[in-house]
């Protein structure tokens, strides 16, 4: 399965870190001084059981330019959904499906809104976790949840 994280933040890094050490094949979508470190170094996720790198990882900040998505994480601040929800109009147009990580009850709809209900999942996600750095997402809580509501 061929998973885009949209926002590899906190939530959107431990998500999609742990799919890529699943074996899903996992593209990041990050901006700045972020996504430089992941593109020389990986992503590198901590977490109280211990560390990893993932490296190589495909990381961009053009969903534009991703090809044969099947799902779509979206990782932003609830804020930014809806400025989210249009930059992955190029995703969806290949059939994905879109899965909100943020917390509250709008996400899903913001995104169906301008993506189409049959391309969005409702989810949510519980986390601690958070960017500790350039290409580092840490997630110091053991307990970490992702729900997904229909």
């Amino acid at each position: 399965m061929r998973i885009v994280v949209y926002g590899t933040g906190g939530a959107g890094g431990y998500f999609g870190a742990q799919l890529a050490l699943s074996g899903e094949q996992v593209v990041f979508v990050a901006r700045g001084e972020h996504l430089k470190a992941m593109r020389a170094n990986g992503l590198r996720l901590e977490t109280p059981k211990g560390d990893t790198v993932i490296n190589p990882v495909e990381a961009t900040d053009d969903p534009a330019k991703v090809t044969g998505a099947d799902v779509v994480l979206v990782g932003v601040k609830a804020w930014q959904v809806s400025d989210a929800a249009q930059a992955l109009r190029p995703l969806v147009g290949s059939g994905a499906f879109v899965v909100p990580l943020q917390n509250g009850v709008e996400a899903a709809s913001q995104l169906s809104t301008v993506l189409g209900a049959d391309h969005v999942l409702g989810g949510m996600c519980g986390t601690l976790s958070r960017v500790a750095g350039p290409g580092i997402s840490t997630a110091p809580a053991a307990t970490i949840s992702l729900s997904l509501v229909s």
